[in-house]
């Protein structure tokens, strides 16, 4: 048990990401604090670990009282929360840079051992989408106050509970036509959740070089129309794929704008995002700061994953291959 008797505080512990780094880091022994905003609904975190490995606490990135309190004691502190779209006071800039400083500035001054903080390989100071921005910022801001921490990028992360695989899906059982954005030619390259996970907790035993940025992506490249045949295939649907230009994807999401943002099927900022490829770059690939240098080596496939969660959106439902 690597991480035996430690303390690891998880940041948004109970969010896709935070969920699959806590199971990681309590399989290994760490006691894991989950530091959220609503405890109360991050219950299904403790039947993880042991009676008792595992604690929610409540911690938001906004008030850094709370997130001192939560670091208290740590060995290991990760930060999983990212936003892919904004709502009322959680920002692109409260979460994404400040949030991520005073997570960084606390774990500094608690002590801890090592910082992990998520970003996306998206993260670009120059780039006119607000998320990658401020993602790009954020890293900043983590490293001026926790010069050792360790940043990962990821692609797109898959597995299932993500916000990709399965609002394709079920847009594809109720809409003739997926939408291909920019003709569907922008370039992914999908990370597995458990695979981003088992190298955030490698970090957490001593893997990796401090004050690196590594880029995580899978074993395959995709385009983005790649993705959604991918999609329509795993869910046995036959479905149209529209071509639409960044222009008028950029205007349709304009005027959804008013819409609660699990009603949208994309923001502005996301159609922007969608400009660039989103896959591991040369020069990470050339110094080693990807998946395989952090003790990744053999990185999961989409299809060896995703048909089984996307199974459920078939026309005849879930388990319908059993049936006489």
């Amino acid at each position: 048990m690597t991480g035996s008797g430690k303390l690891a505080v998880v940041f948004g512990g109970s969010g896709f990401v935070g969920r699959h780094i806590v199971s990681a880091l309590a399989k290994r022994g760490y006691r894991v604090r989950a530091a959220v905003r609503r405890p109360d609904l991050a219950g299904y975190l403790q039947p993880m670990g042991a009676v008792g490995q595992i604690q929610p606490f409540q911690a938001n990135l906004r008030f850094p009282d709370s997130v001192q309190r939560a670091v208290t004691g740590a060995d290991v502190v990760i930060n999983c929360v990212g936003l892919l779209a904004q709502s009322g006071a959680q920002t692109f800039e409260a979460v994404h840079v400040d949030g991520a400083r005073a997570v960084a500035k606390a774990a500094r001054e608690a002590g801890a051992a090592r910082l992990i903080h998520i970003s996306a390989i998206g993260a670009d100071s120059s780039g006119k989408a607000n998320y990658a921005k401020t993602k790009a910022a954020g890293e900043q801001a983590v490293l001026q106050e926790f010069a050792g921490a360790i940043i990962l990028r990821p692609s797109i992360v898959f597995g299932p509970e993500d916000e990709f695989f399965n609002r394709f899906a079920a847009m594809a059982r109720v809409s003739p036509a997926l939408p291909l954005i920019g003709s569907g030619l922008t370039k992914f390259e999908p990370v597995y959740v458990g695979d981003l996970a088992a190298a955030a907790a490698n970090i957490a035993d001593g893997q990796g070089v401090a004050g690196k940025i590594y880029e995580l992506g899978g074993p395959e490249k995709l385009s983005f129309r790649q993705l959604l045949e991918r999609t329509l295939d795993y869910t046995d649907r036959s479905r149209m794929l529209l071509p639409l230009p960044f222009w008028l994807a950029k205007l349709q999401a304009a005027l959804t704008w008013p819409l609660p943002n699990a009603l949208r099927p994309i923001t502005v900022d996301q159609v922007r995002l969608l400009k660039n490829d989103n896959v591991v770059s040369a020069a990470a690939v050339s110094e080693g700061r990807t998946l395989r240098r952090l003790g990744v080596y053999n990185p999961t496939a989409i299809g060896s994953v995703v048909p089984a969660y996307l199974e459920r959106f078939k026309p005849r439902g879930q388990y319908a291959h059993y049936r006489a």
